[in-house]
């Protein structure tokens, strides 16, 4: 079957947090994709609050495309300590922007979720259709949540108004330019730091959250953004897609193989007092490929080096 072509030649483009890790490089590969620098317009949060409804209509005016990635995110701790921001904040922008858009007569609207969407306990690897079939796990719930409320509304306005807005769902992202941050980051990059800071102040033993059991796949955030972009481009349809590789790594496999990749080899002091998280997350990509031919390409210890390297140079 044929993909059809939305074609983004000439489209005048909104990429919303597009100063951020995976923003910027949203925006580069948009410009690869054939689309003019200056008709992308990526506005800051300090300038673009759209928590506010006014800025969202300034902000959707005139353009043809709205990519949605702002969103207030963070680890499990800064999900566990401002639930309620993550839930108000998310929900907000996302419903007011896709309102704003369809309002202004944006022609596409994609909308980047997240894979905290999925119940807590969902089958190996995940389905879109799953995706209903169950609470989240509790410490992500209200963002997950949140953001699982866009695609209905998406699916919504498309229903009643003919609206087309897409809902993509990436799975954790990593690379270079990720979040280190000790009170807001992922996994990945909260763990090369402490090991990295561990190195550095010669200690032995290295504290890690949880019991090591939980599995995570992650996507790079070169291939995440060529997989938005791919959706943007090709996928047309109401039904959520997957974004990932499929590859599953236990959180214990994952910390050794950031200790061997760094050099480190101190004890792993596991505190099972502190949260797992969801159990297992590995998705089931078909749907991405079938609909829009996308593929991961990045080999997940090669990523994971790039990464280490790019945060060693900025210590």
């Amino acid at each position: 079957m044929a993909i059809a072509n939305f074609d983004l030649a000439g489209k005048r483009i909104l990429v919303t947090g597009g100063a951020g890790f995976l923003g910027k490089q949203v925006m580069k590969q948009l410009c690869e994709a054939g689309v003019e620098p200056n008709k992308i317009t990526a506005p800051r949060s300090r300038d673009c609050d759209l928590r506010i409804m006014e800025n969202c209509q300034r902000a959707v005016d005139h353009q043809d495309v709205v990519i949605h990635l702002a969103a207030h995110v963070g680890g499990i701790g800064l999900n566990r300590e401002k639930p309620a921001e993550m839930f108000y904040h998310n929900l907000m922008m996302g419903t007011q922007l896709i309102h704003s858009a369809y309002e202004a007569g944006v022609q596409k609207f994609v909308c980047v979720g997240t894979i905290c969407a999925y119940p807590k306990f969902t089958p190996v690897p995940f389905k879109e259709e799953d995706l209903w079939n169950g609470y989240p796990e509790e410490t992500n719930a209200p963002y997950g949540i949140a953001k699982k409320a866009l695609l209905v509304q998406l699916q919504s306005y498309r229903q009643q108004y003919g609206f087309n807005g897409i809902y993509l769902l990436p799975v954790n992202l990593y690379g270079p330019e990720d979040n280190f941050d000790p009170q807001s980051s992922h996994v990945i990059p909260a763990l090369i730091r402490k090991v990295c800071e561990a190195q550095a102040r010669g200690e032995v033993r290295i504290p890690v959250w949880g019991d090591g059991s939980p599995t995570r796949e992650f996507l790079y955030f070169t291939d995440a953004a060529r997989g938005i972009v791919m959706g943007t481009n090709f996928y047309n349809d109401s039904e959520p897609v997957n974004l990932g590789t499929g590859y599953e790594i236990s959180i214990k496999d994952l910390i050794e193989l950031i200790c061997e990749v760094m050099g480190y080899d101190g004890e792993l002091v596991w505190e099972t007092d502190k949260p797992n998280g969801q159990p297992r997350r590995c998705l089931d990509t078909q749907r991405a490929t079938e609909k829009f031919g996308f593929i991961a390409e990045m080999e997940f210890r090669q990523g994971l080096e790039k990464t280490i390297e790019w945060y060693r140079q900025q210590v």
